[in-house]
């Protein structure tokens, strides 16, 4: 095993956003039972070590494969479109407004099936962002278009978690 191979050569998987996350999990499997420490024990304390780093690189490779967030961030980045979202924020007109709307009802909401009806808006709205992410990748190829795509999920997300943040204080 080459450790510079890319997330998707070393599961074995095509390059693109769409993925069987059955498959993904599968194959992390098959490799890490490969590449377990234990079964490197009569070979020494050196096989152990690699055996420990290509563990530590299925696992990060795992990580990022199975959450289309990450999955999609990584196929941007291959494809020559970093991210950046540390510093480039700049996000259109009606994608803030929106993002404003949402805080406000966020602030103003007092009842778990105003947050409830505000979670459903917001879980609507990233399933619509990651078919948009996946048409652009896997059938556009336009990783620059899915890059603006995934900051603005990344600022989807945070909020997604504010919102269980209230519904968690509301339940207590």
């Amino acid at each position: 095993m080459d450790l510079s191979t890319s997330d998707f050569e070393l599961f074995g998987l095509p390059q693109r956003f769409a993925q069987e996350r059955s498959e993904i999990d599968a194959r992390w499997k098959e490799l890490q039972r490969g590449a377990h420490p234990d079964k490197f024990a009569a070979q020494g304390a050196a096989a152990q070590r690699v055996a420990l780093q290509w563990s530590v690189r299925i696992n990060e490779a795992y990580q990022r494969l199975k959450d289309p967030l990450r999955r999609a961030a990584y196929l941007c980045e291959l494809a020559g479109a970093p991210i950046d979202a540390h510093s480039n924020t700049a996000m259109p007109g009606d994608f803030l407004m929106e993002q404003m709307d949402w805080r406000e009802a966020l602030d103003e909401a007092d009842s778990e099936d105003e947050l409830d009806a505000l979670s459903e808006r917001v879980t609507s709205r990233r399933r619509a962002m990651l078919a948009r992410i996946a048409e652009l990748l896997d059938v556009e190829r336009d990783p620059r278009g899915a890059a603006q795509q995934v900051r603005a999920l990344m600022f989807i997300e945070r909020f997604a978690e504010d919102v269980e943040g209230r519904l968690a204080q509301l339940g207590q």
